[in-house]
């Protein structure tokens, strides 16, 4: 489990093909692999990863072909959001996270506004259920919350449902939020709390 609150970035320094999947070579300096061992999980721009080798410097892991069809941003070099899994009796100050990425979204806007940040995310339209506005969202493993949402052209192929957030220059300054721009694509994850919440209701108020 993971709180969504990025501890440092890193970034991707080689990509070795491994049949259908691929091995990273993280460089991770910043988050300290002092207490990392192997065996260990790690939140890889939202995704937890499974840590194969480790230096003082940085760590490998195996991505499956699975995981690179339902993520973005893990089969290329460049520079990721890194969080280490969350030990108990830790302070949770984003929401829970779990790691395990629900689909891939579109940035709309990525602008200044104010001393803040206009964030536009488009999520694909079956997660739109799950997000609320003040909900909670993952964004490339960052904790988020929702300012506003819309389901936009519900029910066409174009559906998306749209996620209005506000970036704080915190956030934009020690996370690889600040390098997107729109038209990329971004890793999302909904709130555990409301994909149990789901499950547990009736099916008839389910719709």
């Amino acid at each position: 489990m993971f709180t969504g609150i990025v501890q440092a970035t890193g970034r991707i320094t080689a990509v070795e093909p491994l049949g259908f999947g691929r091995r990273l070579q993280i460089e991770a300096r910043a988050l300290g692999m002092d207490d990392v061992r192997t065996g260990d999980s790690i939140a890889i721009n939202g995704a937890c990863m499974t840590v194969t080798s480790k230096s003082a410097t940085g760590f490998t892991i195996d991505v499956s072909a699975e995981s690179l069809s339902k993520t973005a941003g893990l089969d290329a070099q460049g520079e990721v959001n890194l969080e280490k899994a969350m030990r108990f009796g830790d302070r949770l100050d984003g929401h829970l996270v779990s790691g395990h990425v629900d689909g891939t979204g579109i940035v709309n806007t990525l602008r200044q506004h104010g001393e803040s940040w206009l964030f536009v995310v488009d999520a694909p339209a079956g997660l739109g259920r799950y997000l609320a506005y003040k909900g909670s969202i993952a964004v490339q493993g960052v904790s988020l919350t929702i300012n506003r949402v819309e389901d936009v052209a519900p029910g066409q192929p174009s559906a998306c449902c749209r996620v209005w957030i506000n970036l704080i220059p915190h956030t934009i300054e020690v996370t690889t939020l600040r390098n997107l721009k729109p038209g990329d694509r971004v890793n999302l994850e909904v709130d555990l709390v409301a994909r149990y919440l789901e499950r547990m209701l009736p099916a008839a108020l389910r719709g």
